[in-house]
């Protein structure tokens, strides 16, 4: 009896529109971000208030895609972009829209300190509702057990040094997005853009196995002298009564090693050793 599995339709079009909520469990921190967001002003953020060009994302989901990305560990202005096509709850967050990595970025620079009061605002908010963690951000180490519990009551000073607290790993989340952005200006794409289409890349990923494939089998054809000579050896030495040492030699196989590669950008480059040994480089 055959395996029965799941069929995976990728190609068909959904016949009605998905709604992006039900993607997403109810108690989703996307959610409480959102709803928190609402709550904070947002008329001192800096827009193009003449109006001129593109229309203009509204304040309150910059505000709310940066918080939560930066709460999910994601900082870089381009890999947030890239979230905003591969992740349900972002492009929920952002209702289908895709802010490019020049606009976040812009929105971050130019409202730095009105962003990073909302972010603290937030997380009191998250305090206050007894919330500990944001995402990956701790809001308040204090164990609180009961509301009876002596710790249900923060003096005005143990307040003070928690919103000092959320102010720091604010500052720190801010501090490695700026990091990631300079890193992600240096790095270029993984994927060539003419990879970015289907027939192209089916195209190509076909030609890259048959490179694969030939390169195998010039290996094999390569090693088969060497291999015939010692087939040759061990017979002459059971020839003349010697028992030959070590386990048979294994004839070269003309089967691509499955961590063989191939680089489309120069397809004659190799993985190659470098550095005295120490690591690895592509080079011809």
């Amino acid at each position: 009896m055959s395996a029965r599995f799941v069929n995976l339709d990728r190609q068909t079009p959904m016949f009605l529109p998905c709604d992006l909520r039900e993607w997403l469990p109810a108690d989703h921190l996307v959610h409480f971000l959102l709803d928190a967001v609402e709550q904070i002003p947002t008329g001192h953020f800096r827009i193009n208030h003449r109006g001129t060009g593109s229309e203009q994302y509204p304040p309150s989901m910059m505000l709310a895609l940066l918080i939560y990305c930066y709460a999910t560990g994601r900082f870089g202005s381009r890999t947030i972009e890239a979230a905003t096509h591969s992740d349900v709850a972002v492009r929920y967050l952002c209702a289908n829209h895709h802010p490019d990595h020049d606009s976040i970025c812009v929105f971050r620079t130019a409202n730095r300190a009105a962003f990073q009061a909302a972010f603290v605002t937030v997380l009191q908010l998250a305090q206050q509702l007894r919330l500990t963690r944001v995402g990956t951000v701790s809001v308040d180490g204090t164990k609180v057990q009961a509301n009876a519990s002596k710790h249900a009551a923060v003096s005005y000073q143990r307040a003070g040094e928690l919103i000092a607290q959320l102010q720091l790993e604010v500052q720190e989340l801010v501090t490695r997005a700026e990091q990631a952005d300079t890193r992600e200006a240096k790095e270029t794409l993984d994927i060539p853009a003419e990879l970015a289409r289907r027939e192209t890349r089916m195209d190509a990923l076909k030609q890259a196995r048959q490179m694969i494939e030939a390169r195998a089998k010039e290996i094999a054809a390569a090693q088969q002298a060497e291999h015939l000579a010692k087939v040759a050896a061990r017979q002459a030495l059971r020839a003349a009564g010697k028992k030959p040492r070590g386990p048979e030699p294994t004839p070269p196989s003309a089967v691509p090693d499955p961590k063989a590669q191939y680089n489309f950008t120069d397809p004659e480059s190799r993985i190659m050793k470098a550095g005295n040994g120490q690591h690895f480089e592509q080079a011809l």
